[in-house]
């Protein structure tokens, strides 16, 4: 059924991913899938590295790493936002064309008062991706 699962990560803060990752591992296996983990970052210097190319890289080894711990397929998709703070729904959205992905597997948290006033990534990216998108609550 679903043969490109994208799952969006920040590697920065890998705690709250946890939940979203066994469940992406889990789908791919299941269905024979490729994950593709996909950060997003500047151009400029930031937590993922000096470089976009140093970037990459770390997404890359995270990627590996997690193919290697939940034996599937795994690649990686570095998305260079102008201000990831600012543009992070929408690069979301492109980097699901992009990287050609059937389904959208994204970590969120249980929403407080301020989601319902400007909304969540999670809900941004289910309204606007073409494809299915399954939202994971962590703990």
């Amino acid at each position: 059924m679903y043969s490109k699962i994208m799952v969006p990560v920040d590697i920065a803060h890998p705690g709250g991913l946890t939940r979203a990752l066994e469940v992406a591992a889990d789908l791919a296996r299941h269905y024979g899938a490729e994950v593709c983990y996909v950060a997003v970052s500047a151009s400029a210097p930031g937590s993922l590295g000096h470089t976009p190319e140093e970037a990459a890289s770390r997404v890359a080894h995270f990627a590996a790493a997690q193919g290697e711990a939940h034996g599937h397929a795994a690649t990686s998709h570095l998305a260079i936002s102008h201000d990831p703070a600012v543009d992070l729904d929408d690069t979301l959205v492109k980097a699901v064309a992009d990287t050609g992905a059937d389904l959208v597997v994204m970590a969120s948290h249980v929403p407080g008062w301020a989601d319902f006033i400007r909304g969540s990534h999670g809900g941004h990216v289910a309204n606007h991706a073409k494809c299915s998108v399954m939202i994971v609550r962590g703990a």
